[in-house]
């Protein structure tokens, strides 16, 4: 479901020269004899339909999802409930297994900051019970980089009336989307209960390049109308500029209105073009819009309390290092190689700097 799917050179082997030798596949058709490209044809056309098979697979699978989310629903309802103090969830609900370790640990903790806290408490006041989990969304938004560079401080207040997130599905029969609905609180910055942005997807491998296809991938997205309070619009911001008048030399100060970084711009995403002709910057903009809608169906959502407690983040750090491990050692190998071919090399130049002179 990646926004854009890279489309590497498509290489074969030279049966007739060195296997590391690749070869366009235009080339490598045409060296084939006449027989046998015949039979390639008929294996093209093959995967043809192996493809469009496998459009209909992810259908269904997208009908699968429809199916599950109505199963997860209530599950999802009874967070929000938990998150905004709806309810209070019972004992039995609260109890959840832990290291007797660290439990152990955090009492010597508790104990040595204790002793400190009591010699405040005169001074403090007494800490109320608050209600809910305050900022449990801002919490997520500001941990994930993917989100964070996307919040700016005047967004925070607004975002701390957020009380869910919900993705919605499209209805059977209707072209394939999901939806992720915003779900607000009352309050002085917009008139809007719930923001929306429709995703729009297809399945379906296009007729000039059916090998191409890997999956359902967005293709277009909606966001909506944010009904503003006066004054509160944190997607523009009015400047004042100085014009001088050639002729008389008066000088009058204008203001105007221009656009503004905010996560609320998130709402207002850059449009695809039917032609499919955009410039750079456009299409790096939606293919990123496209990312983090997915990033926000797929994990956000579906797993919130864990990026809330940090341990979700903790999951993807470990993914992300595990790919770059794999990554360097790769390089290293090729660096051997070509160590290797040119002959012997001072061992000098062969032994690893120091981490400060690296760092430097």
């Amino acid at each position: 479901m990646d926004a854009s799917k890279g489309k590497g050179d498509q290489t074969m082997p030279n049966p007739g020269g060195q296997m590391g030798k690749p070869v366009g596949f235009p080339f490598m058709e045409n060296m084939l004899p006449k027989a046998v490209k015949r039979r390639v044809h008929a294996l093209k056309r093959l995967q043809e339909q192996c493809a469009h098979i496998e459009a209909k697979f992810y259908e269904e699978v997208h009908e699968l999802e429809r199916k599950y989310a109505t199963l997860y629903q209530p599950l999802f309802e009874k967070r929000r409930e938990i998150v905004t103090g709806a309810v209070e969830p019972t004992d039995e609900e609260c109890e959840w297994p832990t290291d007797e370790d660290e439990e152990e640990e955090l009492a010597e903790e508790v104990k040595e900051k204790a002793t400190i806290e009591d010699a405040k408490k005169e001074e403090a006041t007494p800490e109320e019970n608050p209600k809910g989990i305050p900022d449990f969304w801002l919490t997520i938004f500001k941990s994930v980089d993917m989100l964070s560079d996307m919040v700016q401080e005047h967004d925070e207040p607004i975002l701390k009336h957020l009380r869910d997130i919900q993705v919605k599905f499209s209805e059977p029969g209707q072209p394939m989307s999901f939806t992720l609905e915003f779900h607000f609180e009352p309050n002085g910055y917009f008139n809007n209960a719930v923001l929306t942005k429709v995703y729009k997807m297809k399945s379906e491998p296009e007729a000039s390049d059916p090998f191409s296809f890997e999956g359902p991938e967005i293709i277009d997205c909606e966001g909506c109308q944010i009904d503003w309070h006066k004054g509160k619009d944190v997607t523009v911001k009015t400047i004042k500029k100085k014009q001088k008048h050639k002729g008389r030399g008066t000088v009058r100060t204008v203001t105007k209105q221009v656009p503004n970084d905010s996560f609320f711009n998130f709402f207002n995403p850059v449009k695809a073009s039917p032609d499919g002709e955009m410039d750079e910057d456009s299409e790096l903009n939606l293919a990123t819009d496209f990312e983090i809608g997915h990033f926000f169906r797929e994990r956000i959502v579906p797993r919130a309390v864990l990026y809330f407690t940090g341990e979700a983040l903790e999951d993807d750090e470990s993914f992300e290092e595990e790919e770059l491990e794999e990554g360097d050692e790769e390089e290293q190998d090729e660096e051997g190689d070509d160590d290797d071919e040119e002959g012997d090399t001072d061992p000098k130049k062969e032994q690893p700097q120091p981490a400060e002179c690296k760092q430097q």
